[in-house]
């Protein structure tokens, strides 16, 4: 809904708008009058053009009220239309009758009194179909402004029904994220059971941790780099009872991109996808490298392991696929995401982000 405009405000408004009328044609009125032989000097100049204009803007409010009342629209044009042709007719013939009596109040101020019907007379005959004209201006330039008003309006309206549907579509995703990952975390301890029942418990009372770190989180989409790695070191923690001493992390996160925003939950899917399809198949030691950097405009997150590398025909799984949609619906073309084989053998995902304020 558009904020109201203050009555004080709007008459401020209208009175400004039709004072500058009236000096126009005050200006007009001057100069056509010298330079046809007749010259009027600048005070009766100004004072018939104001005078004329002023007795307009008080008309106006009744014009601009039809319309707000009685809108043209294209759908429903027949009754308006012809209220507004009423209100045009009998306002142009309202307008002179009050023309003539401030004009014989003037005439009777400058000390040469007039008659009202020898006033009213040339405004009916000369300068009615002018004013009938001028109702419809105001009413066009009402209607315009009225049209321009709802355009906004409706845009406002949709740009606000699409933030509401990107945040819902978050909102699922991130969701959808949360049980993804328990059932992953719970199927690993189920296999750990069987072999290591100390490590299986210890895995679980970490997870319950980490769950419990996770509830702490707001609804936020993005939280600082800082919650992000501690989430990420705390799931890192399970995941090291499992693989033992073969797998080693390294983290390469300057201190001043620890207050940096990112998605929650962005690097846990492509570090548990590291571990279970590049280093979990291979009995050699596993190694994962998250770094981030800050270019001039862009802050860059990127995972690599020393795994098997990329197979041949791979799909992304639910967590991958999930945080690229994420990642488009938070911020559309000044994102990317990447994976790519590394020369030296595993893979590297290389996520750019903008810099958060």
């Amino acid at each position: 809904m558009s904020p109201r405009r203050s009555p004080l405000r709007a008459f401020l408004l209208l009175f400004a708008l039709w004072t500058a009328i009236g000096l126009s044609f005050a200006s007009q009125f001057y100069l056509s009058s010298s330079l046809s032989g007749y010259p009027v000097t600048w005070s009766q100049a100004l004072s018939y053009s104001l005078v004329d204009w002023y007795v307009w803007a008080a008309l106006s409010v009744g014009v601009l009220a039809l319309c707000r009342r009685y809108p043209i629209e294209r759908l429903r044009w027949s009754n308006p239309l012809l209220i507004h042709l009423i209100a045009s007719t009998s306002i142009a013939l309202l307008y002179a009758f009050i023309r003539a009596l401030v004009a014989q109040a003037q005439s009777w101020l400058i000390g040469d009194p007039a008659s009202y019907v020898e006033l009213i007379q040339p405004l009916l005959f000369k300068t009615y179909h002018f004013n009938f004209i001028v109702y419809w201006v105001i009413a066009a330039i009402a209607h315009a402004a009225s049209y321009y008003r709802k355009f906004h309006e409706r845009e406002r309206s949709a740009l606000d029904l699409e933030r509401r549907l990107t945040e819902a579509r978050l909102q699922a995703l991130q969701a959808q994220l949360n049980p993804h990952f328990l059932f992953n975390a719970m199927h690993s301890i189920s296999a750990l059971m069987h072999k290591d029942v100390d490590a299986a418990d210890s895995m679980l009372a970490k997870l319950s941790d980490l769950l419990r770190l996770s509830l702490k989180k707001d609804k936020n989409q993005t939280i600082p780099l800082s919650e992000e790695i501690t989430f990420l070191q705390s799931y890192l923690d399970i995941e090291r009872i499992r693989f033992g001493d073969r797998l080693a992390t390294e983290f390469d996160i300057p201190a001043e991109l620890h207050t940096q925003h990112v998605p929650s939950f962005i690097l846990q899917p492509i570090v548990e996808n590291a571990l279970k399809h590049g280093i979990a198949p291979y009995a050699r030691p596993g190694k994962l490298t998250i770094s981030a950097r800050a270019s001039e405009r862009s802050l860059q997150l990127e995972v690599k392991d020393n795994g098997g590398g990329l197979a041949d025909h791979t799909q992304d799984g639910i967590g991958l696929s999930n945080t690229k949609t994420r990642l488009s619906e938070l911020y559309g073309d000044r994102q990317s995401f990447s994976i790519t084989q590394r020369p030296e053998g595993g893979v590297r995902v290389l996520i750019t982000l903008p810099l958060s304020d």
